[in-house]
């Protein structure tokens, strides 16, 4: 076996000032690296592909736990991995790129050489996102980065302007929703090599698509995650999330760690946008609150954030100067729950919270929220606060996501389960809410592949994954007896990764074919018509009319507008157009304009609501 080159001693030299306060930069003549960590003494050691030591170059201490060096010999392409004193090597958490998987060791990157093409790119406003949410691993049959480029075409066709990618954070295996990463500044090498990642974001600028990175700050996952070895102080113990122990930000490095995450993805990669994953799970003593942290620093480069948050806390979307979060806008699920309950009858669960009635719909549009500090039956508690000042776009509206799929026991979509006429229906309204539509990859062809949980955890971590998972739906009606929960898919079985992958080939059958057009043809609707471009708060109103149709009206009174009328069930006759509250003044007349049950979609073209139908109406 070869053996290391001597120790040097490593050297503060660093030709410019460092971006980061973490992890391996390029500077002119070497490469500069940074560790924060509890021990004596630390080393940065360069090994080959099979770990085998090259050099070593030792670390000098900076103060408050930092240790740093320069290797004079260092170059791109480098593995190295940290040692403390007599210790094995560890993969660095600020890793850029873990090319043998998260317990390898890490890798020098040099993103300056990428050819970037989007110098003149300017990102949409969050009020005009049209957004599109992917797993990449299962977007395409390859899986990867620069396999989801081929379908940007299909993007600009169906009418989006925004992709959001679910976590690309490494994490441990070769398939994972994402939501177990460890290491926060790799792209998962599953997908690729960094600059695959460049590759897509440039791409998809090109074709005039913003790109959202979905980022997990309440947690890292459960294997992989070496933080402890380098400091205890990662983790405040005295907190717990659903996911174990909470992140401790009141730790200054630890911060600094977090906080300087989305602009490294914001300057690298040129992300423009960041979801921020269950930020109800992120406690914080700190003032500021590391929120208004994050959400300050992705504002002063440029970019916009949005959080998912459970709470219904108009806080989150208040500007940090008022005592906010900062947020640009926030995933809202009332919504979601309104119209599942309303199509399908479910009441386990949340969804036992609502009743899924064309008043708790117009409600819900009307404000944003359903829940304003109202008690939740299921919990007993008040749930949310006054949205009042807040713009209809700041709130993220879907009839699917990720969470809404894949975390039914079954990962069954929406349109498995109801009627064609209601999910075509259901499409078409959402395409002309007022807040900001969020699709699921596939929803715009009524895909039929589920989305189910997968992992690719060791044996014994994926068995208890693979119990948890089963025992999580032991409650629920289906699954009371053992023997239906055994047949919830393993989430460790890479068959069920398989099944999730969605199947391209459907958009060859009519059925598929014609939802897909309806999608294309109510986002250019959103999109063009003058009625539904101004969706300030006096621009539109919500309203309940008879037999369970409810309606989205546009305009001011005495200008042109349009008349959303949505009946999801069905059975019901047209209303008349003449009456209150829906008679215009001065001989204007509704004009049919669009329905969702024309045959070019699918439908029958059945008359009224006598199948589950969206029309729209407009003056004349």
């Amino acid at each position: 076996m070869a053996h290391a080159n001597p120790i040097k001693t490593g050297t503060l030299k660093s030709v410019t000032p460092r971006l980061y306060s973490q992890g391996p930069e390029m500077q002119n003549g070497g490469v500069h690296y940074r560790t924060w960590c509890k021990h004596e003494r630390a080393t940065v050691c360069i090994v080959d592909t099979s770990g085998t030591p090259l050099r070593q170059v030792s670390m000098e201490p900076e103060g408050a736990g930092y240790f740093s060096a320069f290797d004079e010999a260092g170059a791109a392409g480098d593995l190295y991995q940290y040692r403390f004193g007599e210790s094995a090597g560890w993969p660095d958490p600020s890793s850029r790129w873990q090319p043998a998987g998260v317990h390898g060791p890490s890798m020098v990157i040099d993103p300056s050489p990428f050819p970037w093409t989007d110098s003149t790119w300017t990102a949409p406003p969050f009020s005009e996102l049209i957004i599109y949410e992917v797993h990449v691993g299962t977007f395409t049959p390859a899986g990867t980065f620069r396999a989801a480029i081929e379908r940007f075409d299909h993007l600009v066709t169906l009418g989006v302007n925004a992709i959001e990618l679910m976590p690309v954070a490494d994490f441990p295996g070769n398939r994972n929703w994402g939501y177990d990463g460890v290491m926060l500044y790799a792209p998962a090498r599953a997908y690729g090599h960094p600059d695959d990642l460049r590759a897509l974001v440039d791409a998809a600028h090109a074709r005039g698509l913003a790109v959202i990175l979905d980022v997990v700050y309440n947690h890292l996952g459960p294997d992989g995650n070496y933080t402890s070895v380098y400091h205890g102080d990662y983790e405040n113990s005295r907190q717990t999330t659903p996911w174990g122990a909470a992140l401790n930000y009141a730790a200054a490095p630890v911060r600094a760690f977090f906080v300087e995450n989305p602009p490294y993805w914001r300057r690298e990669f040129h992300i423009d946008g960041f979801r921020f994953d269950a930020t109800h799970e992120i406690a914080d003593p700190s003032m500021p609150h590391i929120l208004a942290d994050l959400t300050d620093i992705v504002h002063s480069l440029g970019g916009f954030a949005m959080a998912e948050d459970e709470r219904n806390e108009p806080r989150l979307l208040q500007p940090v100067a008022q005592g906010g979060s900062g947020f640009d806008g926030v995933w809202a699920d009332d919504f979601h729950h309104v119209l599942r309950v309303m199509l399908t009858g479910d009441n386990e669960g949340y969804f036992a919270n609502y009743k899924g009635t064309p008043e708790e719909m117009v409600e819900t549009l009307a404000h944003g929220w359903l829940f304003r500090g109202q008690v939740q039956p299921t919990t007993g508690q008040p749930r949310g606060g006054d949205p009042s000042g807040l713009a209809p776009p700041q709130f993220v509206y879907c009839i699917s996501n990720h969470d809404q799929v894949g975390n039914r026991a079954l990962g069954e979509r929406i349109g498995q389960v109801v009627s064609p006429a209601a999910y075509r229906a259901a499409s078409a309204f959402l395409c002309l809410v007022p807040q900001t539509p969020l699709l699921f990859m596939g929803q715009e062809w009524c895909a039929f592949t589920p989305f189910q949980f997968f992992t690719d955890h060791n044996a014994n971590l994926g068995r208890l994954v693979t119990e948890g998972r089963r025992h999580e739906f032991r409650n629920f009606a289906a699954f009371r007896d053992p023997a239906m929960r055994e047949t919830i898919p393993d989430p460790q079985a890479p068959q069920t990764f398989a099944n999730s992958r969605l199947r391209w080939e459907e958009l060859e059958q009519p059925a598929h074919e014609g939802v897909l057009r309806l999608y294309q043809e109510f986002l250019r609707l959103r999109r063009t018509h003058p009625a539904f471009r101004d969706r300030s708060h006096d621009r539109w109103g919500a309203l309940v009319l008879e037999d369970g149709i409810f309606a989205l009206r546009y305009g001011r009174a005495h200008e042109p507008g349009c008349l959303v009328l949505c009946d999801l069930r069905g059975g019901h006759p047209l209303p008349d157009l003449d009456q209150t509250p829906l008679r215009l003044e001065g001989g204007q007349r509704w004009q049919p304009l669009l329905s969702s049950e024309e045959r070019r979609f699918g439908g029958e073209e059945a008359p009224g609501f006598a199948a589950p139908t969206t029309r729209i109406f407009e003056t004349t």
